[in-house]
């Protein structure tokens, strides 16, 4: 009987391992490495895919696995390389493994090889969906009574689930690089893994995050507080065992700055309906009477509207001040009050889930057909009738989304706002990391805005964000929009003066295009002043008010703003771009 290229690579043992080191992110170490399984070179089956693909064609998948296993193994022992060693093997292989030969040949194996127990962590590489929970977590146990250590591997990439997690309690969990990769560029993975952080917490797992590539990435992580790292950029799959951390790694890793981590861009959750007070008002259908729905108008006098309803769905909405507009009119009631109310209903309304945003019924307060604001709108919870919206509360509802919004992202150049910048300056003060706070505001910029309208004025407020944004290292140095005029930066790059400087010269000369000509020869504009006088201004110009914060100094965020808020104000007295104030909190 003929063998095939699979059969006669694994009866031939000629597999073999590469191995790829798993870092310790605060320790600046290697903590373990990942055993990678290869083919013979040169072959069609020298890749793992290759090797899967024609064991899955062949019936061969748990002799593959089990292969994999002893080779790793085995060649681990021989190096006798210090640390964990992470071996993979799916869910289903380890079930077989333990069926068919229990915990005893695993132990006698690592006994031959002179391998310690407790520096194996074997992998659960997840390409099924696990068909016996209980049955895998019985076994997880029998490993744990031997001292082998679990972890889950890809977790997050569609396969590996949540209840896995939560049942078989893995010493570590392995989260996917779709999570990792250009983290540094991408909020919304940075706030996945800080839940994926907090999931760790209640079931005592420490994480790995894979797939790290880049500097910017590796700094994102260190910063989140990952406990341990994998891939490219600290360290390549060889066939020896790295003896110590790649130097680049190494060198960022032990930095003193901190990463300016990424901003989210959506709208915060406060903006739906279900954060804004419904009117809980009753309802009329078909056969209420205009004197039925009188007299509950009279007795209550705060309801705005009814809805009208047809069964559970509704269908109109009737406005109290026009109704008892009609009501109130001679010989109405003998005529029409015990006639159907539906006459007087807008069977039009607007009806809107409860899960709704608010930012989408903006159209309501913009709409030319002002009913929608007089009688509200129809709140609805899965198309069951649920209470009333006014207008009144949307207008107060928006106005309070946009402003929680703008704390976090100003609407108008889209940079982060007080909150993040609060937290951005927390993280600095606790890290004890020695940084520039720079308080940036436009010279004149009130008569500016006054004489050329809020359209140019608002292209300047542009221009300062555009210009700061070039002068800024994306990776070290934070700015944010207070609002306004005014920015701040925060610098941990040993120029800051000097991207200062480029920051007020490049204004200072590109702001120029936004005056007419005649201000431009003349140097500024005739405008009122604060006290309605008119009196001569010179053309807009920034000013930026500098501290050097020293940590050990400075407890919160809010004396790091005073003290440079205070710098700005020194700067635009002195009359200089740029001006270091030296202080303290």
């Amino acid at each position: 009987m003929a063998f095939s290229p699979l059969s006669q690579t694994i009866e031939g043992r000629r597999l073999y391992p590469v191995f790829q080191p798993i870092v310790g992110l605060d320790a600046v170490s290697i903590f373990a490495h990942e055993a990678l399984i290869r083919g013979p070179q040169g072959t069609p089956l020298h890749t793992p895919d290759a090797l899967l693909k024609a064991a899955a064609e062949e019936g061969l998948g748990y002799a593959l696995e089990y292969a994999c296993v002893v080779a790793a193994l085995q060649t681990w022992g021989q190096l006798k390389v210090p640390g964990r060693l992470f071996v993979n093997i799916s869910a289903n292989a380890l079930t077989q493994l333990f069926e068919e030969q229990g915990p005893q040949r695993l132990l006698a194996l690592l006994r031959e090889l002179h391998i310690t127990p407790r520096m194996l962590v074997l992998e659960i590489t997840e390409h099924e969906r696990v068909t016996d929970m209980d049955k895998l977590a019985a076994i997880v146990q029998r490993i744990r009574s031997v001292g082998v250590a679990l972890a889950l591997d890809d977790f997050g990439d569609g396969r590996s689930s949540l209840r896995l997690w939560s049942q078989l309690r893995p010493e570590f969990v392995k989260i996917d690089k779709y999570f990792t990769k250009a983290i540094s560029e991408h909020g919304d993975k940075l706030k996945t893994l800080q839940a994926l952080q907090q999931i760790a917490a209640i079931f005592g797992t420490e994480l790995v995050a894979e797939g790290i590539e880049t500097a910017e990435d590796l700094r994102v992580l260190r910063d989140l507080g990952l406990p341990l790292g994998q891939g490219y950029f600290l360290g390549h799959p060889d066939r020896q065992p790295a003896p110590h951390l790649q130097a680049q790694a190494s060198r960022v890793l032990r930095e003193r700055q901190i990463a300016v981590l990424p901003e989210l861009t959506r709208a915060v959750t406060s903006g739906h309906l279900r954060h804004m007070a419904i009117v809980n008002a009753p309802t009329v259908t078909h056969a209420t009477t205009n004197d039925a729905l009188a007299a509950l108008f009279l007795d209550q006098a705060d309801l705005h509207a009814v809805a009208l309803l047809e069964g559970e769905r509704s269908v109109g909405i009737i406005n109290r001040a026009q109704f008892m507009n009609q009501y109130s009119k001679l010989y109405y009631r003998e005529v029409w009050g015990r006639k159907s109310c539906t006459v007087h209903a807008n069977c039009e309304p607007r009806i809107v889930e409860r899960n709704h945003s608010v930012d989408d019924l903006i159209g309501i307060l913009t709409s030319q057909d002002q009913r929608y604001l007089a009688d509200g709108f129809i709140v609805t919870d899965n198309g069951r009738y649920l209470g009333l919206g006014t207008g009144e509360q949307l207008v107060r509802s928006v106005t309070e989304t946009r402003i929680e919004a703008a704390r976090h992202a100003n609407p108008l150049t889209f940079l982060p706002g007080n909150i993040p910048i609060s937290q951005h300056m927390d993280r600095l003060l606790k890290k004890q990391v020695r940084f520039v706070a720079c308080y940036a505001d436009l010279n004149h910029f009130k008569p500016f805005n006054d004489y050329y309208g809020y359209w140019r004025g608002d292209e300047m407020i542009r221009l300062v964000a555009r210009i700061a944004v070039e002068q800024c290292d994306a990776q070290f140095d934070f700015l944010g929009h207070v609002g306004g005029d005014d920015f701040i930066l925060l610098f941990q790059s040993a120029d800051w003066r000097l991207r200062c400087e480029r920051l007020v010269a490049e204004f200072n000369s590109r702001s120029q295009a936004l005056f007419d000509d005649d201000a431009r020869q003349a140097g500024g504009i005739l405008a009122e002043d604060r006290q309605g006088v008119e009196r001569f201004f010179p053309c807009t110009t920034l000013s930026v008010g500098a501290v050097v914060i020293d940590a050990k100094r400075f407890t919160r965020p809010e004396d790091v703003a005073n003290v440079a808020a205070r710098a700005k104000h020194d700067a635009k007295l002195a009359g200089l771009g740029v001006f270091e104030r030296v202080d303290g909190p």
